[in-house]
Order: structure tokens, then sequence, then C-alpha cells
């Protein structure tokens, strides 16, 4: 087994993020982190193959731990998963040695696709590593083990919907036990207001939500979402 930490500073992002990994054959979530210092510290305890790792972090960025943990001799694997999609960060990532760079909001498939690669570089390590040198052959092998195919979306989303953002939102209503805004649910799960109403239109229309109307002194009713049992 392949043993993960999942570092993001949002628990609930996190929770799903982890709850992929354990979908995936042959990868298990043995820790999480939601700040650098934890994770640095899971990396210590030396049960960590692989770090799942968000950039944003309440007391440094992701980037920072990362050249932190090669600065200690931590040779951990690391698959960056951030909303960060800028060129510097993402050009950081490759220098400090990142296997891939997964930008958020993404799919089951994307983050599995990934994950399989992983896998699949493991292999391909193990087998040339037991002749001890390895020709220009091997070296393609090992490199192009890293290759993944473009992510579908997801069954019965619409193009630009990512199923973590969709389980975040009902997740969130779940919970709530009432019927939330549009500006209620964007608050809660860091959304911007547009994003929280195109997936819960879509939601609603899809039967997962119900929507109520609440009129206020505007005279115009406000839109607002409960959960739905299944």
């Amino acid at each position: 087994m392949i043993d993960v930490l999942v570092v993001d500073d949002d628990f609930r992002v996190a929770e799903i993020n982890a709850k992929y990994v354990g979908k995936v054959p042959g990868f298990r979530v043995s820790a999480r982190a939601h700040s650098a210092a934890q994770a640095l510290a899971a990396v210590e305890r030396g049960t960590v193959d692989l770090v799942l790792l968000d950039h944003y972090l309440p007391d440094r960025t992701g980037l920072d731990l990362v050249h932190r943990m090669r600065e200690q001799g931590h040779g951990t694997d690391v698959i960056m998963i951030t909303a960060a999609s800028d060129v510097t960060t993402v050009q950081q990532a490759m220098r400090l040695g990142a296997l891939h760079y997964l930008v958020k909001p993404f799919t089951f498939a994307a983050l599995r696709a990934r994950l399989d690669s992983y896998a699949a570089l493991r292999r391909t390590v193990d087998r040339v590593g037991g002749r001890g040198l390895a020709g220009q052959e091997q070296v393609d092998r090992i490199f192009g083990a890293l290759r993944t195919s473009p992510a579908p979306s997801a069954p019965g989303l619409p193009s630009g919907h990512s199923e973590p953002t969709t389980d975040l939102i009902c997740s969130v209503l779940h919970r709530a036990g009432q019927p939330l805004s549009a500006h209620e649910v964007a608050a809660r799960t860091g959304l911007s207001r547009s994003t929280a109403q195109r997936y819960l239109r879509h939601l609603e229309q899809a039967g997962r939500l119900r929507l109520s109307l609440k009129y206020g002194d505007t005279g115009r009713p406000e839109h607002r979402y409960a959960w739905v049992a299944p």
C-alpha cells in the first residue's frame, strides 16, 4: 500500500480529498494535516510515501514546506493540489521536484489519473532499480510512467463543474439543517457567489436540492436551497 498524507487548511476539503484517495486501489490515507507544521511532523515520523499538498497554508506556503523537507533530507514524493495557478508557483513546484500539479477545482478522475501514474512510476523504478544502472530505454520508461491522459468530466456534471466542489456544497447544505442562500453557501465554502449559484442551480435541477423563496422588504425574493435526503 502507498501511504498518503493529505494536506489542506480546509478541514472539509481535506476530508473530500482523503475520501477520493481511499477509492483508488493501492492507496490509503495515513495522516491528514491542516498546516505546514503538522505536515512536516507527519513526514518526520517516516510513515508517508506521498504528500498531496495544498499551497495556501496558514503558517507557510506548501512550496516553503517542500523546500524545508528537502533541506532536512526528506525525499518524500509530492503532488501539488492547489488553487494556485500562476506560472511562477508552477515553475517553483517543478524545480522542487513535485511530480504532478493539480489545479482546484478538479474531478476524482483527474486525481485518480495522477495517483495511477504515480503508482506506475513506483513499479517501474522498482523493476529498473534491481539492475543498478539504467540505460536510456529504462530512463525513458521511468519518465514516461508519469504521463497522464486528460481526464474526462465526471458523469452527470456539466462542463466546468467538479466533484470536490459539488461534494463540498452538498456537505455544507446537509450539515446546515436549514435552507441557505447562495451568499451563505459561498461564505461557508470559500467559493465566489457566482460559482456557488452555478452549482446550486445544477443541483436543484438534478433534484438533489429543494428551492424555496424568501420574500423581504425589497419585494425581490431570495432563493434559498435545502438538502434533499436521498
